[in-house]
């Protein structure tokens, strides 16, 4: 029990980080994904092209390897981050493609009638899309983005690479430092807390629109 408690205070320090890489991430790329889903339906090809092939590439190849590449590789072209920054860029641009994706296909859901009947009712475009549209898409896409969500809080382990002390990374140098697995058993549960917080807020975000069903 000592060991444990002697432990805690670095493992919550490093879930610190950990919380405000996710959190930061979270807050800039869900706005982004709803902004990128509409982009992939404008009218406009050149943007549909562009955003198509972005989310192409986010999501065809290894976060691990965009991390690296915004990281280490940008320098080589005379673009600098700090590690926090660079591992904010990296996971928000990857994540953007991702939500995208969903927020597009809730969007996409939605009957066309939806839209005529609100032309009729007199609704400009904006006030279609926020009031009516979104809404209804939001409520469908919550189960998906809830997986996206916890998926996310899971990779911010992948801050390692950048030298961050992650929670993970922290577990890991005292298990290996101390020759137990008490530490990663340690960060285990802090994980499932959090998940279990983030499950619970989810439920009731999902219960708020079940109007809309």
């Amino acid at each position: 029990m000592g060991y444990i408690l002697g432990l805690m205070p670095q493992l919550l320090e490093a879930c610190i980080v950990t919380l405000e890489v996710f959190i930061i991430v979270l807050i800039l790329s869900i706005p982004l994904g709803v902004a990128v889903a509409l982009g992939r339906k404008s009218k406009v090809a050149i943007i549909r092209k562009i955003l198509e092939l972005y989310v192409l590439i986010m999501r065809g190849t290894p976060l691990l390897l965009q991390i690296v590449i915004i990281f280490f590789g940008l320098p080589i072209a005379g673009i600098t981050f700090d590690r926090f920054t660079a591992g904010i860029i990296a996971f928000t641009l990857n994540y953007t493609a991702y939500f995208g994706e969903i927020f597009r296909s809730g969007i996409n859901s939605i009957d066309e009638g939806q839209y005529e009947g609100s032309e009729v009712l007199g609704l400009t475009p904006s006030n279609t899309f926020f009031r009516i549209i979104l809404p209804q898409a939001i409520k469908r896409v919550i189960p998906p983005v809830a997986n996206e969500i916890t998926t996310l809080l899971k990779d911010t382990s992948l801050v390692y690479v950048l030298g961050l002390d992650e929670l993970l990374k922290i577990a890991k140098m005292a298990s290996n430092r101390d020759v137990t697995l008490v530490p990663l058993l340690l960060a285990a549960v802090i994980y499932l807390v959090i998940i279990g917080i983030l499950s619970k807020v989810l439920q009731n975000i999902e219960k708020k629109y079940e109007y809309y069903s």
